[in-house]
């Protein structure tokens, strides 16, 4: 316990430094901008965030980036209740109840209880992250090869498992990612792959072009064959704080919310996305009168912004001790770290404690900057949501556009966002989901150093794998998960599921 107080003490030292409070306020301020804003979701906003984070410190960067992805769910929760749009996947299940209860007249309660229990989940989730990282990263670091192999082989089960739609397209995303990963030199025979002679592929695909075109210019491109109809709540939004006879029917949801987002935030996939979903499950099943759901009921909304809260932040526990991005944010948080000269993994905790603990505390501080932010300014956000997205999406394109040539200053990076940004919108139109590819993309490397790694120690022996018992474990968790999702009965169970 000592320790870690003295962690916390560390990481509290680091993230009230001056310039990481702006950077983690600028964080939060931008996240809840763009989840306030539907179709400008924080994938696709990180994405395109990423060179400008190349000029600052490392520490900063990355709680910039963590900010943004934690205060979208915040502001995707303002959206979906008072507009009935979720600015983010995680906030479709608010929008039932949270804009029913803005008809009625109670607008300034749903977001007052999201706020408030999204605080909560925040807060009980960073201690859950700054308990848990410690031990897990002492147990990653006695992981070799083999065991890192099985490890993120088991995470891309679970990432396919885990996908929105058909189990054989999640696949064939992983393995064109994985496949993209490869492509340049040889790092050991230096050797060319896939680069079908063009020199500007001899160094690889660059991560923040593929992130960028796949997210950035592909959601443009799909919010733009929409309709623009907002149906804003036209009531009062009325008193922000609950009154107690709120708080009695909320206060439970919210802990349940947090147990079972904070449990979900760990899986691989969709696991943050599903712990909303599963959090209003509960609620209703527990519910004396489960027809008030749908209605306006203030479970549907307190259980639901919990759960979808700590789901965001416990994500991180997979990245910051194992070095396995469990979802596309996390992918994107790893390129950024990669770009900082940060290599992922279990190694982050005791060669950069200052940034492992100062992350970790920067999240409390970025939940209690966003608890400031949501509340008093939620005139503002609603007149945000006025801003016609044709106005917008202009400078959104420049904006990539002159981001992306900074990095490099090539040409051709502008010009790959663009072939990028077409094949992700046609991989959507197609019913294919890009996050999986991101996913593979990322691992892809790692993927095949720790594969080169065994068998160099192992003489080639492909029986290194299952000799050892917890690469041997791992196996087998990723084979049943493959095999009960192939079953038909259950297969069929996961498609209903996603489709409600």
């Amino acid at each position: 316990m000592s320790e870690l107080i003295s962690n916390l003490g560390l990481g509290l030292g680091v993230a009230l430094h001056f310039q990481n409070l702006a950077l983690a306020f600028i964080g939060c301020l931008v996240g809840t901008l763009i989840g306030v804003l539907p179709g400008v979701g924080a994938t696709a906003t990180i994405a395109m965030l990423l060179p400008i984070t190349f000029g600052f410190p490392p520490v900063g960067a990355l709680i910039m980036l963590a900010g943004i992805y934690y205060g979208a769910q915040y502001g995707g929760s303002t959206t979906a209740i008072l507009v009935n749009i979720p600015g983010e996947g995680t906030s479709v299940v608010t929008a039932v109840d949270g804009h029913q209860m803005a008809k009625q007249g109670r607008a300034g309660i749903a977001l007052g209880v999201a706020a408030i229990g999204s605080f909560a989940a925040g807060t009980v989730a960073t201690l859950l992250i700054a308990a848990l990282g410690a031990p897990l990263t002492k147990l990653a670091l006695v992981f070799g090869p083999a065991e890192y192999f099985s490890l993120m082989l088991m995470g891309l089960v679970f990432a396919m498992v885990l996908a929105h739609g058909s189990l054989l397209k999640a696949g064939a995303m992983i393995f064109l990612g994985v496949l993209l990963s490869t492509v340049g030199l040889d790092l050991e025979t230096g050797d060319q792959r896939m680069t079908f002679g063009l020199p500007f592929l001899m160094d690889g695909i660059d991560f923040a072009v593929l992130a960028m075109g796949l997210f950035g210019i592909a959601e443009i491109m799909r919010n733009l064959e929409g309709g623009e109809q907002r149906d804003v709540v036209r009531h009062a939004i009325g008193r922000l704080l609950p009154n107690c006879d709120d708080l009695r029917q909320s206060w439970r949801p919210v802990m349940r919310g947090t147990v079972i987002g904070s449990i979900l935030g760990l899986l691989p996939g969709n696991g943050a996305v599903l712990a909303p979903f599963a959090s209003y499950a509960v609620e209703k099943k527990l519910a004396k009168d489960p027809s008030r759901f749908g209605k306006g009921a203030i479970e549907g909304v307190a259980g639901p912004e919990s759960a979808n809260n700590a789901g965001a932040q416990t994500s991180f526990i997979p990245l910051l001790t194992l070095g396995i991005p469990p979802n596309a944010v996390m992918a994107l948080m790893v390129g950024a770290m990669t770009i900082q000269g940060i290599i992922p993994g279990p190694q982050v905790m005791t060669t950069n404690p200052d940034l492992f603990w100062g992350m970790i505390a920067s999240m409390w501080i970025g939940n209690l900057m966003l608890l400031v932010i949501n509340l008093p300014l939620v005139g503002v956000w609603v007149r945000l949501l006025k801003v016609p997205y044709r106005l917008m999406f202009p400078a959104i394109v420049m904006f990539c556009c002159i981001g992306i040539y900074s990095i490099s200053s090539l040409p051709t990076d502008v010009l790959f966002i663009a072939l990028f940004g077409v094949m992700g919108y046609v991989l959507i139109k197609l019913g294919f989901e890009p996050a999986p590819l991101l996913l593979g993309f990322v691992l892809g490397k790692l993927l095949e150093e720790n594969l080169r790694r065994a068998l160099i120690l192992s003489r080639g022996e492909m029986t290194t794998f299952v000799t050892h018992p917890v690469s041997l474990g791992l196996l087998l968790v990723a084979v049943a998960l493959l095999a009960l999702a192939l079953i038909p009965k259950l297969n069929k169970g996961r498609d209903e599921i996603f489709t409600e």
